[in-house]
């Protein structure tokens, strides 16, 4: 649509958590990791064991967060 192949970054909440979603934690990060963006921030509602499996899985992509925190993007 836009003819960039590339995605710079990934920003936002994956609603991974919670039993019922929990189970597409893998596949979902299979597939982040084929987009192959060169950052990704989780939201807070991505959940934890998302979360951690997303900084173990693809560490040089992985940019944590907390209250306050801003980006920059040139």
């Amino acid at each position: 649509m836009t003819g960039i192949d590339k995605v710079h970054a990934f920003v936002g909440g994956m609603h991974l958590t919670g039993g019922l979603f929990e189970t597409i934690i893998s596949r979902t990060i299979d597939e982040m990791a084929a987009i192959g963006p060169d950052l990704i921030v989780p939201g807070y509602c991505t959940g934890w064991r998302a979360t951690h499996e997303l900084a173990r899985r693809l560490p040089e992509a992985y940019v944590q967060t907390s209250v306050g925190t801003r980006l920059s993007f040139h």
